[in-house]
Parts: C-alpha cells; structure tokens; sequence
C-alpha cells in the first residue's frame, strides 16, 4: 500500500509538472509591503525591493505586517461587541496582552498589496518554447511584470494563477514582480466565505504550494478532460490543443491509460491520430476502450487510472499524464447511486480550519490524514464550505474513496448579495467554470455548489447556474447553493443541501429512538442532504492550547480559560470538557441515528466532526480543529454509530419501571459494498458490570442495500431487575465489525420513600431557618422558585454552535459534571455526566447560581456554564448552615412521580443519603446565601449587539 500511496504521489507531481522543464522559484524573493498603496503609480515593479521574505508562504508566516491590536479591520463579521466595552476585557485589548474572543488570534496581520520580486535565470535552450508562470495559490489577487512589463492580473481564489509569459522573458537573466493584493474589492465574496475570512484560514497575503517556471512547446495541451462511460466501458477523451505558430504542422497525438494504485494492472491499448495544426485551437476527442477488465472508483475500491497523452510536433514533444477514475455518481429518484449502488452520504463540512499555516494544505499526505481521519469515523464525503481547495486534496481524496462538493469561493450574504447584477454574479460563476475545468478529472470530484447561504436575488441566479452545468458537464450532480432551513427550496437543484430534517426535540419531548424526519422530507423529489448537522458544543479542551505553535494562536482559549480561573474553577477545566464531550457525543449519536433511520434520506453533512475556532468559536466537534482526538471519543466508537452500515434500533423511551416490558425493534442501515448473505444478529441485554439478562441469535438472512431494513424484536420483561440499574441493549451482526449499543435505565415500580427525621420545604421559610438552628437537616426542593441563576436556560441539549454568535440563544449550559463517587447516588446509577436519565431532571429545569458562594464550594450537580461567562452554578447541593445540614435543589423532586420516576428515584436516592450516617456535608454556606437564591436577581448579560463598533467596522462590512 505504501509503494502504491507512492506512486500515487509521484503521478500528481507529473500531472501538475507535465514532465517538462522545470524552474522552481521557491526560497528566498524580495518584498516590500505597499501600505499606500504607491507601488503600481511608483513603478515599483522597476526599483529594487527593500525587504526579503520566503516564498511560498504567506506573510503571517514570516511575521511580516502589523501585530493585531484594537483598530484592527478583521475580514469577518463580529456579531458581539461586548468585547470592545466589557471593563473585564480591557486587560486583552491593550497592545501587550492583546487577545480576541472571536477567533484564533494571528501572530502578525495585514490586508492590502505587497510585492514580492525574485530574479531567474533563464536557460538559452528555452528560445523557441512557451514559458508559464505558475503560482499554485496566491490570496487573492496578482498581477505579474516581467521585466517591467505587465504580463496581466488575476484573481481566482480556487485555481492557480498561470501566466503566459513567453513574449516578456529571454534566456539570460530576467526579473519577476508580483503584487499580491488581499483586500476585498469590486469582487466581494462575503467577509465570511471560508475562501477569505478571519473565522477560519485567515485573510493572508502570500503564496503558497508550487511557484515554477516551466516550458511547453509552441504547440501544446491547453486542456485535457476525461469522461467515463461505465456502461459502455470506455472513456471518452476530449482535448484542446493550442497552437501559437503561424505555420501549419503535422502533430501526432497518442494516447493510452493505465491502473496504478491497485492490486489489479490495467493496461489499456493505445490509439493515436494525425492532425494538421494551424495557429489557434484544436478540439480533439478520442475514445479509450476499457474492456472487460475495466476498475471501477468508489467509496470501497478506489482503483485509478493514468492516462499519458502525448503531442508529437517534428522534434518536440509535450507529455501530459492525467489521474482520473471511472466512476459515474447518478441520481435515480431520492437517492444517489455510485456505479449503479445506492449510495447514502456521510459527511462533514470542512471549513478551511488550519491553525498552523492559516491556509489550506497543497501537499497530498496532509490531506490524506485528514481523509483517512473521516474515514475511520464512518465518513464517506466532504462538503468544503464555501472554498474549493487545493488539488492535493482531490488526489488525497481519489485516494482514499471520498466523495467531494467544492463550492464557489462565496458566502454572498454578509455585505454582498447574488444575482443582483453586482461583480459577484459573473466572478463566481467564472470561478466555478475554472475550478471545474482545472479538477473535473478527479473521480472525487462529484458534486458542485455555488457557495453558501446567499441573498439577493439568488434563486434565480443559481437555477441558471444549475442548468448550464447539467448540460455542460454530466460526471457530477449540482445544486445551487448549500442552505439552512430558512431559505427557499431551489426547485432546479438536481440535489439539495438544506436544513430543516436535522436535529433533536429533546427540548419538548424525552429522548426516544423511534421518530425519524420523514414528514420533513416526504414532499422533495430530489436527494436531500441535511445542512450542517449537529452543531452541539462541548467546554474548551484548554490542554489544546499549546497545539497553536503556527501563525494562529489560540487566545481566545486563553481567554475563557481566563475567565474560568477568575471564577475560582480552574481545576474543573478538563472535568467540564470531558463531561460536556460525553452530552455532546450522545447528541451526535442520535441526530445521526435520526437520519440513518428515515427513508429516503441521501445524506448528512456534519458540522461538524472538529472544531470551528471562529464564529465565536464554535467548539462543536467530536475532534479539535486538528483532527485529534479529545479523550471523550474515538473514531473507532463513532463508526459504531455511522458508517456504511449501522444496527439501529427504535425504543420508545429509555427509562422504565421493572414491572414494563422492555420493547425495540431492530432494524440496519446498510449501505455497504454489497449484499450481506446469510447474516445472523444477536441481541445482547447486559448490565454495567457484563452480567447478561437477556440474549437472543435471530435466523440467517440476506441485508440488501438500503435503509429500514427489519430484522427483528426485543421484548424483555424488567421483573428481575429489582434494584434501579444501568442496562445496555447491544445489536451485533455476526462475522462483522457492525455493531451498536443502547443505554436504558430500570427502576423499581414501588418504590418507600423514608422522610425520616428531615424538614422538607419548597422555599427557604421560619421553620427552615428553626431546623438547621437546632441542628436538623433540611430538603429544599426550589424547582420554579430559584431568582439568582433565573434566565441562565438549561436544557438538556447542549450550547447550539456558540452564545456568542447567536447572542446568547438559549440553551446556556454544555451538560453537567456530577460527583458521581458521592454517596447520594448509591441508588441513583449516574456517570459522572448527563445521559438519558438524566432529561426528565434537568430539561428546562433551573440553575442556582453560585457565584457568592465560597471558592472551593461545589454543587453534587454541576451545571457547565458557557465559557464566555463559566459562571458556577448547579442544580443539587449539601451544605452545612448554622447548626444544621441542609440540601438543597432546582430540580423538579415533587410533582407528578407516579409518571416521573426518575424524579421518584432521585428523591428516594437524596432521602435514604441525608437519613443515614454518610450526610456529611463540607461546605459551609451562610443563610444569606440561600435567601439570595430566592430574592437576588440574576446580572444582566448584554451580549446583543449586533456588529462591531462603528468605526471599527471595515469599509466592506458596510451595507
């Protein structure tokens, strides 16, 4: 495999090279940064630079430009402004300590032109060729002299930037200007396209990936796209050869392909053909015959091709090799299908989020890593947010079997809109044509999205940008733009990609596994693919910080890391991420169980499965930023959950009496390489310390390809289960890795609750105050009677993308951390975070705050506050008060408990635990304290606004 990743590597090379002779212009280019604005009307193109800088690379990089401090101009849009008048924040925003909560905070940060000048020798057997300047992925525009002439400008922000310089260079010694220039100007993306912004990769000045001079004959390839036809078993070759020689010419043109990266060699015959090549362009199609031993691309066997094209004029000769699969990615009805299988997406949304260089990678094993990463994850696609990477990550992806929608560079939302006849229109569709025309030959190049969210006149703009792509390119499917819920439905799209069937109701409802989004989707004709799933934060890893060694720094961990520490809770950091990961992963598992198990549902896209650093920071992946593992999950334990193919099953509920029968009805999808023949499923009932209860082997039977796919019942009476118990129901298909699992809760039907010698009361009143003076114990169940902690919203969901962006949309909290070792719950089984059981307590339930509470004084059941406040409160507490003892909670422990046994249980465990000699509590807390839980208002938190300061605003965030 090894040899083969090899070849693979070293065929890419030859793609972009072409085999031909080579300048590599990287190292050291001199530089000078143009802050005026000076350089075009001072010709500096003519003089000498005055700095030097290392290319490629970008300016933050190699330091160069301005430390950011509080007159910054971000490319971003900044929906909370608390920041720039926060007394609290003043201490980041002084030039010595200056951090942002927004987003990663770059080391050094410039928007405007820089020029960038290198001399090169030209050898003179170059004479008589055509020479290119090839600049991989500059940002964002260039404009290129050669020897003080202008040889032109451009702008993509997907392609490489190609300059014919032929008629400006000479053998000898010649000299290369470029001014790169990152402002946003006529063409306007959006200020938050993950093309551009400050929320991910950063608005950088630079160059990076391969900066060459190369030579072609005068006659040469000007472009090469390759069409597979499966069902006729050929591919169907389409090239344009481009002459800049007055003379007419004979050329001859060979073809032929070959299988490089499989177990299996595949070696075509070659063809060829004579041609008469006059000054222009030529269109030539050949056909490659690929027989009956023609490899297929997928997901599973991801075998490729090589096809060498070669043009023979009299002694010159150019050699093209170009990697491409035969796949076809189709559409039948509601579904995708991949070489004929049905096919359900996977996916998460990469949202150019690279911490260290600040730009995306152009070398093939990063990219490898990251697609290997979703791979193990149960991933099968990507949808690359507003942005079209670099073309490592397509030969990475053709690789390793992943299924790719690149979008136009473009979120024309925030300060620009579509299809309002701004510059916008004619660039993006100008910039998808060339990121088409530079990749379509990628087998994992399937798909194909304007951009993001757009506003303006949009839908018809991109009903015409759909259109011209199903006529002009049928190796992908289209649509016009990836939406969230509140958008139009695009009634051209050959496939939607939007909100609406996504998500948990756990807000109104208790968790069961029997609903799926059916009714969302029933009416949609087309594949529908869920926009950004998930989105369920988790509490900063703060040990991540010192991964930040690149360009970007994590400030803003330092920041809520900060903030936690000034909250006397530093200790708490890794138990509040551990905890809240712990929720989050639960959520992700059955939104995604959600999807798996509703017909007709095409894909998901994730968001996502690392980290978001900017947006406010949006700490919603079951991996950081990196791609790493936090400690709360594995890859390995999230395919369990989603991959190809997934046990589920429908239970209506997940806490039960043990006079119930326990009821599921398993089903699987499956969506694998092939039919499973002959399969056995065994259902495993066990509790937390492996003893079995209940274990059954269902008949053989074929799985065919699909979802809802039966398989068979649980029904499991809980009689024998006497004590309240932890049980967890395992589906696993016999002879495979495929399995899952299910945590359920069993509790007594009868339960004696023993008051013994403890007062309870619903509010802090005399006879309280009477009891813990003469040294009794209290119970205060304040469920709906808390004032101090009233308006910090739990739910049992966590934080939706971040409090910050969404300016402080309720819910508040990330879960709760639970002294789970304390004695209270010796007949209450509890981890120490949330889990189902846990829904009927705290869903919409009340906080205490305790920010007036003693340093060290800790709540059994922690609430985990947003990390932009990290405020300390909880929802049950033990004290000691006057002479007495007392505890207290917000969670409902009183009504209704012949339905709410969970709260039964609970108040039975808080009960049986202050009757008997174990109440012993450590802190102690003043009654002033308690009154003020019942009386003291909550502060008031104003993060509302909806932009930065006005004269912090940039000129192109300004409607």
């Amino acid at each position: 495999m090894k040899k083969r990743t090899l070849l693979l590597i070293l065929c890419c090379t030859s793609i972009i090279l072409q085999a031909q002779v080579v300048i590599d212009l990287s190292g050291n280019w001199k530089f000078q940064i143009d802050r005026e604005d000076v350089g075009i009307k001072e010709h500096w193109f003519r003089k000498q630079l005055t700095d030097s800088i290392y290319l490629p690379g970008s300016m933050p990089e190699m330091l160069k430009g301005d430390k950011p401090n509080i007159n910054t101009q971000w490319t971003a849009s900044l929906y909370d402004s608390s920041y720039f008048f926060n007394p609290y924040m003043e201490k980041y925003r002084v030039e010595e300590n200056f951090k942002v909560p927004f987003f990663l905070t770059p080391d050094r940060y410039y928007v405007g032109p820089a020029w960038y000048q290198k001399e090169v020798t030209v050898p003179a057997d170059w004479k008589n060729e055509r020479i290119i300047l090839f600049l991989e992925r500059p940002h964002i525009e260039t404009t290129v002299w050669v020897n003080n002439r202008q040889a032109g400008v451009q702008n993509s922000l997907s392609v490489p930037h190609v300059y014919d310089i032929t008629p400006l260079i000479s053998a000898g010694k010649n000299k290369i200007s470029i001014r790169v220039d990152n402002r946003i100007k006529d063409i306007n993306v959006g200020i938050d396209a993950h093309s551009i912004t400050d929320h991910t990769q950063g608005n950088w000045n630079g160059i990076v990936g391969k900066i060459i001079l190369k030579t072609t004959p005068k006659i040469y390839f000007d472009d090469i796209q390759v069409y597979p036809d499966l069902s006729n078993k050929k591919a169907v070759v389409k090239m344009v050869l481009k002459s800049t020689s007055s003379t007419a010419t004979p050329v001859h043109l060979k073809i032929n392909a070959q299988s490089f990266n499989s177990d299996k060699v595949h070696t075509l015959t070659p063809i060829s053909h004579d041609y008469i090549m006059k000054k222009g362009i030529l269109n030539c199609e050949m056909v490659l015959e690929m027989g009956n031993n023609m490899l297929t691309w997928d997901e599973f066997n991801p075998a490729l091709y090589k096809l060498t094209a070669e043009l023979t004029n009299g002694k010159k000769k150019e050699v093209k090799q170009i990697q491409f699969g035969m796949r076809e990615f189709a559409i039948k009805g509601k579904w995708f299908y991949v070489n004929g299988r049905q096919t359900q997406l996977r996916g998460t949304v990469e949202c150019c989020t690279f911490p260290l260089t600040g730009y995306p990678p152009t070398d093939v094993k990063s990219w490898e890593r990251i697609f290997r990463i979703c791979r193990s994850s149960g991933l099968n696609h990507i949808r690359f947010h507003s942005y079209c990477p670099p073309e490592a990550a397509f030969i990475a992806a053709d690789l390793v079997g992943i299924y790719l929608q690149p979008e136009g560079p473009a979120w024309p939302n925030h300060g620009v809109r579509l299809g309002n006849g701004a510059p916008i229109d004619k660039y993006l569709m100008d910039e998808t044509i060339r990121l088409t025309r530079e990749y379509g030959n990628y087998a994992s190049y399937c798909m194909l999205a304007s951009g993001n969210e757009p506003s303006g006149n949009w839908v018809a703009w991109v009903t015409d940008f759909v259109k011209y792509w199903e006529k002009t390119d049928p190796r992908r499917v289209y649509t016009g733009a990836s939406v969230g819920n509140g958008w139009q439905w695009q009634p051209q799209n050959q496939f939607h990609v939007k909100a609406g069937a996504r998500g948990l109701n756990w807000k109104n409802e208790q968790p069961e596994s029997i609903s799926d989004y059916r009714e969302k989707i029933d009416t949609v004709m087309q594949p529908y693919i869920s926009h950004e799933n998930g989105q369920w934060c988790v509490f900063p890893n703060f040990d991540e910080i010192r991964k930040y060694t690149g360009v970007n720094k994590a400030k803003n961990y330092e920041m809520f890391r900060d903030i936690l520490h000034d909250n006397h809770m530093g200790h708490k950091a890794h138990d509040f991420m551990m905890a809240s990961g712990k929720l989050q992963a639960l959520c992700y598992k059955h939104e995604i169980e959600k999807t798996l198990r509703t017909p007709d549902y095409a894909g998901f896209q994730l968001l996502g499965l690392n980290d978001f650093p900017g947006q406010g920071n949006a700490i919603i992946g079951l991996l950081d930023a990196f791609y790493g593992e936090k400690g709360y999950i594995t890859p390995k334990e999230t395919r369990r959950f989603c991959g190809p193919t997934v046990p589920l099953a429908r239970i209506p509920k997940f806490t039960y009496k043990n006079d119930e029968i326990f009821h599921a009805t398993i089903e699987v999808s499956h969506f694998g390489n092939a039919v499973l023949d002959s399969t056995k499923t065994t259902y495993t009932i066990r509790d937390e310390y492996g003893k079995i209860y209940y274990k059954e082997i269902s008949n053989n039977r074929t799985i065919p390809v699909g979802n809802c796919i039966q398989l068979g019942e649980v029904n499991y009476p809980l009689a024998s289960i006497t004590s309240p118990a932890k049980l967890n129901l395992e589906v696993c298909i016999e002879g495979t890795h495929f399995a899952n699992d299910w945590d359920f809760w069993v509790y007594p039907a009868v339960v004696e609750t023993n008051q013994g010698n403890v007062y309870i009361t619903d509010t802090f009143n005399e006879k309280a105050l009477e009891t813990l003076a003469s040294g009794g114990n209290v119970l205060i169940t304040a469920a709906r009677k808390i004032t101090y902690g009233q308006g910090i919203v739990q739910q049992f969901t966590p934080v939706f993308w971040n409090t910050s962006w969404f300016k402080m949309r309720p819910p508040h909290t990330t879960g709760i951390w639970v002294n789970n070792n304390h004695p209270l719950f010796k007949n209450f089984p509890t981890e120490y975070h949330s889990n189902l059981q846990w829904w009927e307590l705290l869903n919409n339930a009340q906080v205490m705050l305790f920010s007036d509470f003693a340093y060290e004084f800790e709540p059994l059941v922690q609430s985990i506050d947003t990390w932009f406040l990290s405020r300390k409160i909880g929802t049950l507490f033990e004290a000691h008060v006057l002479n007495g003892k007392l505890m207290m909670t917000s969670m409902d422990i009183t009504t209704d408990l012949d339905n709410r046994i969970v709260a039964r249980q609970m108040r039975k465990a808080i009960l049986d635990y202050m009757n008997s000699p174990h109440f012993r509590p450590v802190s102690h807390v003043k009654v002033q304290q308690i009154e003020d839980l019942f009386r003291k208002p909550t502060p008031v938190i104003n993060m509302h606004t909806k932009q930065s300061p006005e004269e912090l605003k940039p000129s192109y965030n300004v409607k």
